[in-house]
C-alpha cells in the first residue's frame, strides 16, 4: 500500500463487540498500542435501551474484567448463586450451591448493552488505544513483517498482528482460507425477558425438554431472561404469536413458582449452530470470539469461550512485547493457538453431546439420565468439580482469568 502516512500500533483489531473491546482494554491496560475497527456507531451504542439480550459471564471472567478495570463501570449486574438442572416434568434433580467452594457466585448476569457501555467508558481512559467507529475496513494486506489495513474513508493503518474479531461471518477469516466446520441444529433459540411476582434469590434453571433446554436466568430486580430452545419449525409461530398466546406457552414450561409473569421488551430468535475455525491463525492473523467458535448456547459458554480467548491472547502478546520480541510472530501464534483450540474444541464436543442426549422423550434414555443426575447430585466431590467448570476456574488458567495483572 502506496499513499499517505499510515497510523501505526502493535495491534489491530477488527470487529467492536464485546470481546473485541474487551481485548482492547485488557492490552490497553498494559500498555500495548492498539487500534480497534469497527462499523457499528459508539454513539448509538451508548444511548441504547433495553433490548433484553443479555449474557452469563462466569466467574473467572469477572476476575478479568474487574482487573482491566471494566467491571467498576459496569452499572448493574445480577450474581448466580445457584444452578438447578431438571429433566422436564422429573422429580429427580441436580442442584449446584456456590457456598459448596466459599462464597463467590458462580458468576453473573449482565445485560450486554450496559457491558458494552462500560467497554467504551474504560477505552476513554486508555491512551495506548484508539477506536475508529463507524468506520469499515476496506482491505488488509499481511506481509512478512507486519499487517496493512485501508479503511473504507482512505485512512491507512499499519500493525504487527491482526485480530479477527468480527463474528461468526468473519470476513478475515475467510480471506485467510481458514475453514470453519460444523452444523447447524433443527432448533431456534427464542430469547426474551420475563418479569415476575416472586424474587429468583439468585437461581438458575437450566430444564431440558423434548424440543431443547429451557433456561431460565436471574437478572436484577424480579426479572429473569429466558433461553427457550424450540423445534425450528415451530419458532417462527411462537415468536410472532399474539403476547396471550405466547404468554401461555410459555408458562406452559415456565411454571408459576416465581408469581405472575410478564414479558418485558422484545423476543428474539436466532438459529442454533455450531462451528469450529480449523485453525485459529494464519500469518500476522489471530482468531477470538466467535470468529474462531461458536457453540451451542445449552451451558451459557459462547461469550465465556470468548473472553477466554482474549486472557490468552492478550498475555501472549505482552509476553512477546515485554522480551523486545515480535508479537505477531509464528512462536507468538502457535502459543495462542495451543493454549485455546482444545478448550473451544472440548466445549463444542460436551455441548453438542449434552444437546443430543437431553433434547429427546425416548423413555429409556430418559430414565438413565435422570437417574445420572440424581447420582451426581449426591456425590459432592463430582459436584465441586462441576462447580469450578461453571466457574470457568479450571485449566491452565491466563493470568487475568486468576484475578492477576497482565
Amino acid at each position: 500500500m502506496n499513499g499517505t502516512a499510515s497510523e501505526q500500533a502493535d495491534v489491530l483489531i477488527v470487529g467492536g463487540g464485546l470481546v473485541g473491546l474487551s481485548l482492547a482494554v485488557a492490552l490497553g491496560t498494559a500498555g500495548v498500542a492498539t487500534i480497534v475497527v469497527d462499523r457499528q456507531d459508539p454513539a448509538a451504542m451508548l444511548d441504547q435501551g433495553f433490548d433484553g439480550r443479555v449474557s452469563a459471564l462466569a466467574w473467572a471472567n469477572w476476575r478479568m474484567l474487574d482487573s482491566i478495570g471494566v467491571w467498576p463501570l459496569l452499572s448493574e449486574a445480577a450474581p448466580i448463586l445457584d444452578i438447578r438442572v431438571s429433566d422436564g416434568p422429573s422429580m429427580l434433580f441436580l442442584h449446584y450451591d456456590h457456598r459448596a467452594l466459599g462464597n463467590d457466585p458462580f458468576g453473573y448476569m449482565v445485560e450486554n448493552r450496559l457491558h458494552r457501555q462500560a467497554l467504551y467508558r474504560r477505552l476513554e481512559a486508555l491512551e495506548t488505544v484508539r477506536l475508529l467507529a463507524p468506520a469499515g475496513l476496506a482491505d488488509l494486506q499481511r506481509n512478512a513483517a507486519d499487517v496493512e489495513a485501508r479503511l473504507d474513508d482512505g485512512r491507512r493503518l499499519k500493525a504487527r498482528l491482526a485480530v479477527a474479531a468480527d463474528g461468526p461471518n468473519s470476513a478475515l477469516r475467510h480471506d485467510a482460507g481458514i475453514r470453519s466446520v460444523g452444523w447447524a441444529y433443527e432448533q431456534t433459540g427464542i430469547v426474551c425477558t420475563v418479569r415476575h411476582a416472586r424474587p429468583h434469590l439468585g437461581v438458575a434453571q437450566e430444564r431440558f425438554l423434548p424440543a431443547g433446554p429451557f433456561a431460565i436466568l436471574p437478572m436484577t430486580g424480579n426479572r429473569s431472561s429466558l433461553v427457550w430452545t424450540e423445534r425450528a419449525d415451530l419458532a417462527p409461530a411462537l415468536l410472532q404469536a399474539p403476547e396471550a398466546a405466547f404468554m401461555e406457552e410459555l408458562t406452559d414450561r415456565f411454571g408459576d413458582y416465581l408469581g405472575e409473569l410478564e414479558v418485558v421488551g422484545p423476543r428474539f430468535g436466532y438459529p442454533l449452530t455450531l462451528g469450529l475455525a480449523e485453525r485459529y491463525v494464519d500469518r500476522r492473523l489471530a482468531l477470538i470470539g466467535d470468529a474462531a467458535h461458536r457453540v451451542h448456547p445449552i451451558a451459557g459458554q459462547g461469550l465465556n469461550l470468548g473472553l477466554r480467548d482474549v486472557a490468552a491472547l492478550a498475555e501472549v502478546i505482552v509476553d512477546r512485547l515485554r522480551l523486545g520480541l515480535d508479537p505477531g510472530d509464528t512462536v507468538a501464534l502457535a502459543r495462542y493457538q495451543r493454549w485455546r483450540r482444545f478448550d473451544s474444541l472440548l466445549m463444542a464436543a460436551v455441548t453438542d453431546s449434552l444437546n443430543r442426549l437431553f433434547s429427546n422423550n425416548i423413555a429409556p434414555v430418559r430414565m438413565a439420565r435422570d437417574l445420572g443426575l440424581a447420582a451426581v447430585n449426591k456425590i459432592d466431590p463430582l459436584k465441586r468439580l462441576f462447580i469450578r467448570h461453571a466457574r470457568g476456574s479450571v485449566g491452565d488458567l491466563p493470568r487475568l482469568l486468576a484475578g492477576e495483572p497482565l
